[in-house]
């Protein structure tokens, strides 16, 4: 009895902290609104971006704050754009592992 008892418990603490890999169900208006609208945008916001970090290099570059200012300016545009999941408009930004840190 008290081996069942240990044995159901051992399967309930395995079982409670299995989640789905994918909990969001994205509806077909979010996905819509993100091909459409927000993806496009999310271009512009790179090519934007882009253009405002290197007018920002000279005052970033005495600072040392060049990968801070790349991480926020290129690097979450890009995420948003090409790794979020299309209709997730819930992600995280930062959760996204580039391996760039601006040293060698």
């Amino acid at each position: 009895m008290k081996k069942a008892f240990i044995a159901s418990l051992l399967i309930l603490a395995l079982v409670a902290g299995a989640t789905p890999a994918l909990a969001y169900e994205a509806s077909d208006a979010d996905v819509i609104g993100d091909v459409l609208l927000a993806r496009p945008a999310g271009i512009v916001g790179i090519v934007a971006g882009s253009v405002v970090f290197v007018v920002s290099l000279p005052f970033s570059l005495p600072t040392g704050s060049v990968p801070k200012v790349a991480q926020r300016l290129i690097l979450d545009p890009v995420e948003f754009t090409f790794v979020r999941p299309v209709g997730d408009f819930d992600y995280r930004l930062g959760t996204w592992e580039t391996g760039w840190t601006g040293q060698k």
